[in-house]
């Protein structure tokens, strides 16, 4: 029998590597066995076995490797300076523990201007937060600039550490971004305590200094509860996560969201300037303030700034230990942005220069470049502060993002003063991308995004890094979505899917395919039982268990193939009705899980290998339909509903249908409805409706829309709608709404007007 009439699945059987088109040659085996290759290379060198497979995280400016290693000294001198150092030294201790007997080799450790390293002094780099590091046969020299710097010296030793071994080196290291690190700004559920402290840890261990929290959810950070002080619990809880903080030179930066109804009052300003001090009370000593996603008097740039400058000068400056304050502003972004109305200038011209701005670039969701810096820097009168949305998910949340980091250039290290990645609400899957953050910026210009990417995945999984490799590298891409951002997915699959998308018998590509489901399928099976990161599997469970039935559908879709070839040898129908099942559960899964109210469900592989699978199904359906005279249904994938919008904000918002309920997907922004502008949303077919309901995220507006009904988008009928006294949701009547084709809902306003779209929503009569 020829190659290519071999049934897939027999060949596969036959197959016992099944590791990802994706994942590298590992040197050392899973089954614990030495490759030759690696016995080859560290025969008779134990530093190339010290360092095999040793990535340092961050990368370091200069790393200068000897010939030799030593082993991890039992007992060592400690030469310090009193009361220097400290977090740097607890670190040290954690990670070589001194004996407390006599020893020759010596342990220098301490801060520029410590007697203890006085002498490598010149070699220390004049840089924040830098460090020089030698590691010889008789000492190890932790020399930082400044504390900070000493304690990141000890987390690079850390990394040295192999089997009892040290590889000696020389390394000269300093940041090149000044805060680096994490707002914890989406909307939804916020972090839980556990979650924030392993967090901290995290950020410690891979060198970013700045965890900014902002919860949109946190009524004691926004309204209405912004005046008041936290409870007794929440308080302890804050003030334990400072302590964390502390313990990994982290900036714990509380930050507070007073716009949405702040009164300019000195008794609001006492308000804020009393919860600042009730907060540093409790060791915070990083501060921020957001007017992000507001409206109305709170959006004034003349009234932020003067209330900006007073807190900088009776809070900020008068306190001697705070680091500068940090704001976001209402126009966060370039699309966003009015010059000629002044607001960014405003802030540029009237804000103390020590305050920083926020700014997350061209769009809410963006890449930040050259471009981007050149056209913000001039307007702020300083360099911006980046907040990157990514890998938040608060508007895609039915995805993961577990793709690399990309997009960012490489050659604005002097152009911005700081870089925070806002993240998902799944606070260990965020990680993987936290951590090529933490790499991006401490040196731009070595970045690595495919090999920091994978070596994320080691950190994170380090027995079965391989297979969170291949599940990620199909759980990358947000879908559709109303920023309009993307992320490649399924990348090194794409000229395979390709290829067998315009061909279903080109066997070479239906075999790539089939191998990497089998993988998928099998990644998903040892992740789901995967205990070293309890955390993380329970956060992606049921992603996992989609990948897992998209593995299997993979599979059964392309194992039909044979039919087509050797006709009864294979049993067409029974592979079809599985393919059929595989579907309704993957389709009952994401009806079932992760059902938040804003995009419930579980979608992977959504971007390239799902579609093509079903496209495949499609086309050997229909050549078994013709060939058999069957009759099978060859749809696979199918949305009766299409929407079109002239509000920029929301033309690109996707319909989601849930059973028989069907969503416009939310927005967590301000939306700036031009007008008359309108949603419109059409159906396949007339189906009378249960309900439909609206939500602004605004009281008392329904006056200001109208809501029509069509059964052929030519007549129209409008529904009256009520709206209750100080709530959101608007409900329409639908007595007079018949048969309904389409549904618009518009504003009745000759102007603009802002308002939230949180609901757009209807139900179908079964």
């Amino acid at each position: 029998m020829k190659r290519n009439q071999i049934p897939l699945f027999c060949l596969f059987l036959a197959s016992m590597n099944l590791s990802s088109v994706y994942a590298e040659t590992s040197i050392q085996r899973s089954s614990g066995q030495i490759c030759p290759e690696y016995a080859r290379l560290t025969e008779n060198n134990p530093l190339k076995a010290v360092t095999q497979n040793k990535h340092l995280q961050p990368t370091p400016q200069q790393v200068v490797y000897s010939e030799q290693t030593i082993d991890i000294p039992k007992n060592y001198q400690l030469n310090v300076t009193a009361g220097s150092c400290l977090t740097a030294c607890s670190a040290l201790n954690e990670l070589m523990p001194n004996g407390g007997e006599k020893s020759k080799f010596t342990v220098l450790i301490g801060k520029r201007g410590d007697k203890s390293i006085k002498k490598y002094a010149k070699k220390i780099p004049a840089k924040k937060e830098g460090y020089y590091l030698e590691i010889s046969e008789k000492r190890i020299v932790i020399a930082g600039n400044d504390s900070r710097g000493a304690y990141y010296a000890v987390q690079t030793l850390a990394q040295l550490i192999n089997d009892g071994k040290i590889a000696c080196a020389t390394i000269t290291d300093y940041p090149d971004i000044a805060y680096r690190g994490v707002v914890e700004g989406f909307y939804g559920t916020p972090w839980s305590h556990h979650a924030r402290l392993r967090q901290l840890e995290f950020y410690g261990r891979n060198k970013m200094n700045t965890y900014i929290y902002g919860p949109k959810d946190d009524p004691y950070h926004s309204s209405p509860n912004w005046r008041q002080p936290y409870p007794e619990k929440e308080a302890a809880q804050l003030k334990e996560l400072v302590g964390c903080a502390h313990r990994n030179e982290v900036d714990f930066v509380w930050a507070i969201h007073p716009g949405k109804d702040i009164k300019w009052t000195t008794e609001d300003r006492d308000a804020l300037i009393r919860k600042f001090e009730a907060m540093y009370d409790l060791g915070i000593r990083s501060f921020a303030v957001f007017f992000d996603d507001i409206w109305g008097e709170g959006t004034n740039p003349v009234k932020q700034a003067e209330l900006l400058n007073y807190i900088d000068n009776e809070f900020i400056q008068k306190k001697k230990d705070v680091t500068p304050l940090v704001m976001c502003p209402t126009e966060y972004n370039k699309s966003w942005s009015n010059v000629e109305g002044g607001y960014l200038t405003t802030l540029g011209d009237k804000l103390n220069p020590s305050i920083e701005i926020m700014w997350t670039g061209d769009r809410v969701i963006a890449c930040i470049d050259r471009p981007t810096m050149d056209w913000i820097n001039p307007l702020l009168k300083r360099k911006a502060y980046i907040w990157w949305n990514f890998p938040v998910s608060d508007y895609v949340r039915d995805h993961l993002l577990l793709g690399p980091v990309y997009g960012n250039a490489l050659d604005i290290k002097d152009e911005m003063s700081g870089f925070v990645s806002n993240p998902m609400e799944r606070a260990e899957a965020s990680k993987i991308a936290l951590y090529s953050v933490a790499d991006y910026t401490w040196q731009l210009k070595t970045f690595d995004s495919e090999n920091s990417w994978k070596q994320a995945m080691k950190d994170l999984l380090p027995n079965n890094w391989q297979h969170l490799l291949v599940f990620a590298a199909h759980s990358s891409d947000l879908g559709p979505n109303g920023h309009g951002f993307r992320r490649d997915e399924s990348v090194e699959l794409q000229p395979t899917l390709k290829a067998l998308a315009s061909n279903i018998a080109d066997r070479q590509a239906a075999l790539r395919v089939y191998k990497e489901c089998q993988a998928l399928e099998v990644a998903a099976d040892i992740l789901l039982t995967n205990t070293e990161n309890p955390d993380l599997i329970q956060e992606i469970r049921p992603w996992l268990q989609q990948a897992k039935l998209l593995g299997e559908y993979g599979q059964c879709v392309l194992n039909i193939l044979d039919y087509l070839e050797q006709g009864d040898k294979i049993d067409y129908r029974t592979l079809y009705d599985r393919c059929r099942s595989l579907q309704t559960q993957m389709y009952e899964l994401d009806m079932r899980e992760n059902q938040n109210p804003y995009q419930p469900g579980v979608k992977v592989g959504s971007k390239v290998l799902l579609p093509t699978l079903n496209q495949v199904f499609t086309a050997i359906t229909t050549q078994i339909n013709e060939k058999e005279q069957a009759g099978l249904d060859p749809r696979a994938d199918y949305s009766p509903f299409t929407l079109s919008s002239d509000v920029p904000q929301l033309k690109t918002q996707p319909v989601r249908a849930r059973h028989n309920e069907v969503n416009v997907s939310p927005s967590n922004e301000v939306i700036k409805w031009p007008a008359n502008g309108q949603v419109r949303v059409a159906i396949d077919k007339p189906y009378e409706l249960e309900y439909i309901v609206f939500d602004l995220g605004t009281p008392n507006v329904a006056d200001k829309f109208c809501c029509q009904v069509s059964a052929d988008g030519i007549n129209w009928t409008t529904l009256p709608m009520t709206q209750k006294d100080n709530q959101t949701q608007i409900q329409a009547d639908i007595t007079a709404a018949g048969s309904v084709k389409q549904i618009r809902f518009q504003s009745k306003q000759h102007e603009e007007i802002q308002v939230y779209f949180k609901k757009f929503a209807f139900k179908l009569k079964k």
